[in-house]
């Protein structure tokens, strides 16, 4: 008997924090999923430690070409694809008058373009299942601005913004779109800092976040997943 396909969920930067989590638990419920980061020795332990429906690519996502070849890498694969997570991202805290030159460029190309062209990319492969999902991976910085959020506030106010206007455009079709937005995730951005584990929220719980949104029935989306920790912002 022939296996049916498994059908494939597209995390972009994955190999660590929430997309980490959000491919395991993925894989742990049946699916393939096609991961991208920027450094190869973190992909090939994850290979090696999530198996052969792990499939990775190599590629910076501030790049539009290491964008459009990830995408690519994951039309070849030629499987369904049930999720698209536009999960990479990058935090560089900094006052918007005194932050270093080409902060606000490395971040919106990381942060939003990414976000635009590897959608774009995908979006005919989405298109064909009967139902699909698109999850950005926003944050509490969409929504509200705080000291030192510098040009990060405004490349994940952008971030919403593209969410927003994508679930419009799709909203008569089977892809349903939701913006995620955690707040203080205990990942590598907060190495350093003098807080205890319990002050942040956990990745795996954005993870089970994401998995309940995917988990609805075809005539309902979640929109938009807000997740703070329990003791409030930092």
């Amino acid at each position: 008997m022939i296996k049916p396909m498994k059908k494939l969920v597209v995390v972009t930067g994955a190999t660590k924090g929430i997309g980490r989590a959000i491919s395991e638990l993925f894989l742990s419920k049946g699916f393939s999923v096609a991961v991208c980061a920027r450094n190869v020795f973190d992909l090939e332990e994850m290979k090696l430690a999530l198996g052969e429906n792990c499939h990775i690519f190599k590629a910076d996502v501030s790049v539009k070409v290491d964008v459009e070849a990830f995408g690519q890498f994951t039309l070849d694969l030629n499987l369904p694809i049930a999720a698209l997570v536009n999960n990479a991202g990058v935090f560089m805290p900094g006052k918007i008058l005194d932050e270093p030159e080409g902060n606000l460029e490395t971040q919106i190309n990381t942060n939003i373009y990414s976000v635009y062209y590897l959608t774009r990319k995908l979006i005919a492969r989405l298109r064909i299942e009967e139902s699909s999902h698109i999850f950005n991976i926003c944050s509490i910085a969409s929504l509200l601005a705080y000291p030192a959020s510098g040009s990060y506030s405004i490349s994940k106010f952008a971030l919403l913004g593209f969410s927003k206007s994508i679930r419009e455009e799709l909203k008569t079709t089977s892809i349903k779109v939701t913006s995620v937005m955690p707040g203080a995730t205990l990942t590598d951005s907060w190495e350093g800092v003098d807080l205890p584990e319990s002050r942040f929220i956990k990745a795996e719980d954005v993870a089970q976040a994401v998995w309940s949104a995917f988990s609805l029935s075809k005539s309902a989306v979640i929109e938009e997943i807000i997740i703070r920790p329990q003791l409030g912002d930092l």
